[in-house]
């Protein structure tokens, strides 16, 4: 962070790697909505994947917008948890009983 301006320097710091981060989790939380064959192999993993994700995707946008990473990136990963951890919830109240 630099003293002049508040800002945090754009390259060289972890929070560079929570969009990308998000957005591979999310990814991984949809897997079973984009391959139907796949769903109940990786239902266990999609709860956990769909709600790092949208935390590590709330962090990103946070730290893009004082500049450092990327925006669309965090937001896209945020996106991809809250429909993976979305498909889980529904799935469970249809289903649960």
């Amino acid at each position: 962070m630099t003293e002049r301006t508040g800002r945090i320097a754009p390259t060289g710091t972890p929070a560079v790697a929570l969009g990308p981060t998000a957005l591979v989790l999310g990814a991984l939380s949809t897997l079973g909505l984009w391959v139907p064959a796949l769903f109940f192999l990786v239902f266990p993993w999609t709860a956990v994947t769909g709600g790092l994700a949208i935390c590590l995707g709330a962090m990103g946008v946070h730290h893009a917008r004082r500049g450092a990473g990327r925006l669309w990136v965090s937001a896209a990963g945020a996106a991809l948890g809250a429909t993976g951890l979305g498909g889980v919830v529904f799935f469970l109240c249809a289903y649960g009983g």
